[in-house]
C-alpha cells in the first residue's frame, strides 16, 4: 500500500485528532483542563498505523506525554472524588492494551494480509473483486465511570475491539501487481505526466502544523478572570506588570514571546506555557512556578519560592535570590537548564542542571546518579 493511499485512508482520523487538540486549546479555563490535556497529548497515538518500524514505542511515547497531566488529576482528586481517579486508570489502560495488541500483531508496523480487497479511501470494493465487507457493528457503550473499576468488562470490550481490528487486516485482499512501467522511480516519463510528486508527509503529528490549519493571530490578553491572571498571546511586550495581587491568585502565561512579565506581591502559583524568550520576574510564590513547553525563558525570584518545575522545555535560566536558595527544582524532558546562585558581591554563579544520568542495580534497587558528558 503506497504512502499516498495510506495518507488518504487515514486523513479522517488525522482530522479528528486535530479537532481534539483544538478543543483543548479553546477550553483552557475549564476545571477539567488537565483531563483535556491528557487526552490531547496522547490522542496522536492513534497514528501508530503510520509509524513503522516502531509503532509500539510511539504509542508509549504519547502515553508518557499524558502522564504529566494524569498525575495532576490524581493529585487533585485523590482525596475528593474517586471517579476521576478511576477515569485516569481506565484511560491509561487504553494505551497500555493498545501497546500489547501492537506487540502481538504489528510489532514492526501495520501488517497487511496478502489476500483481501484493495483498501481505498472511498471504502468500496475493487473493480471485479470481492464485495466490500459489511460495516462494523455499533461501538461498545461508553464506560460508566461512576461504577467500580474492579470488573473486567471494559478490558473485554477493548480486547474484542482489537481482535476485530486484526481481522480487518484482510482489507488488502486482491492487491494488483504493479509492473515496472507503472512505477515512477523506474519510468521518469510518469513524473512529467503527473506534475511534481507530493512529498508524502506523515498524516499524524503531536500538534496541528501551520500547513494543516492556517495560523491565526489572537489578541493579547492581560486580565484577572476570577482568581486567575491570564497573560496570553503577547509579542514583544517588554513592560507587562501585574501589581494588584492577592495570596489566593494564580498567574497563567500562555504563548507570550519576546516579552517580559513582572509579578509583584505574594501569590499562589505561576505557570508559563508555550512561551519563547520570555523573562519572568516575581516577588514571592507560596506554591510552585511551572515552566511547560517553553523555549529560551528566564525566571528570576526576588523573594521566596519553594518549588520550580521545568517540563518539556529547551533553555531555561533560573535566577535565585538569597532567600530562595532552599528551592527545589524538578525537571523532566528538558534541556539547557541553568541555575544562577547569588554571590556575596551581588554577582551570580551559573550552574547547569544535569541532563544525563547513569542508573545501576545495586543488588536491591536501582540507583541513579547524574553524570557529566564526556569530551
Amino acid at each position: 500500500l503506497s504512502s499516498s493511499v495510506l495518507t488518504s485512508l487515514l486523513a479522517p482520523v488525522s482530522k479528528v485528532i486535530q479537532e481534539v487538540q483544538a478543543f483543548r486549546e479553546k477550553n483552557r479555563s475549564s476545571p477539567l483542563f488537565n483531563h483535556l490535556s491528557a487526552v490531547s497529548e496522547s490522542v496522536p497515538a492513534l497514528g501508530w498505523v503510520a509509524m513503522a518500524p516502531k509503532p509500539g514505542p510511539f504509542v508509549k511515547e504519547m502515553q508518557d506525554a499524558a502522564t504529566f497531566y494524569t498525575n495532576r488529576v490524581l493529585k487533585d482528586y485523590k482525596e475528593k472524588d474517586k471517579m476521576h481517579v478511576e477515569w485516569v486508570h481506565a484511560y491509561v489502560s487504553i494505551w497500555t492494551e493498545l501497546q500489547a495488541y501492537i506487540k502481538q500483531h504489528h510489532t514492526t508496523g501495520l501488517s497487511w494480509s496478502k489476500t483481501g480487497p484493495v483498501a481505498s479511501a472511498s471504502g468500496g470494493a475493487p473493480s471485479g473483486g470481492a464485495p466490500a465487507p459489511p460495516p462494523p457493528g455499533p461501538p461498545p457503550p461508553p464506560m460508566d465511570l461512576g461504577k467500580s473499576s474492579g470488573g473486567d468488562s471494559g478490558a473485554t470490550n477493548r480486547n474484542a475491539l482489537f481482535a476485530s481490528l486484526n481481522k480487518g487486516a484482510d482489507i488488502t485482499k486482491g492487491l494488483k501487481h504493479v509492473s515496472d512501467d507503472q512505477k515512477t522511480h523506474k519510468n521518469p516519463g510518469l513524473k512529467a505526466q503527473g506534475g511534481p510528486l507530493p512529498s508524502g508527509p506523515k498524516p499524524f503529528a503531536a500538534r496541528p502544523t501551520a500547513a494543516a490549519s492556517p495560523a491565526r493571530t489572537l489578541p493579547p490578553v492581560l486580565e484577572l478572570d476570577g482568581k486567575k491572571w491570564k497573560v496570553e498571546n503577547h509579542e514583544g511586550a517588554q513592560n507587562l506588570v501585574i501589581s494588584d495581587t492577592e495570596l489566593k491568585q494564580v498567574v497563567y502565561a500562555f504563548k507570550c514571546n519576546n516579552s517580559t512579565l513582572q509579578v509583584k506581591g505574594k501569590i499562589n502559583s505561576i505557570t508559563l506555557d508555550n512561551c519563547k524568550k520570555l523573562g519572568l520576574v516575581f516577588d514571592d510564590v507560596v506554591g510552585i512556578v511551572e515552566v511547560i513547553n517553553c523555549k529560551d525563558v528566564k525566571v528570576q525570584v526576588m523573594g521566596k519560592i519553594p518549588t520550580i518545575s521545568i517540563n518539556k522545555t529547551d533553555g531555561c535560566h533560573v535566577y535565585l535570590s538569597k532567600d530562595s536558595l532552599s528551592c527545589e527544582i524538578i525537571s523532566a524532558k528538558s534541556s539547557e537548564m541553568n541555575v544562577l546562585v547569588p554571590n556575596k558581591d551581588g554577582e551570580y554563579t551559573e550552574i547547569p542542571v544535569p541532563e544525563q544520568f547513569k542508573t545501576v542495580w545495586d543488588g536491591n534497587k536501582l540507583v541513579t546518579t547524574a553524570t557529566e558528558i564526556a569530551g
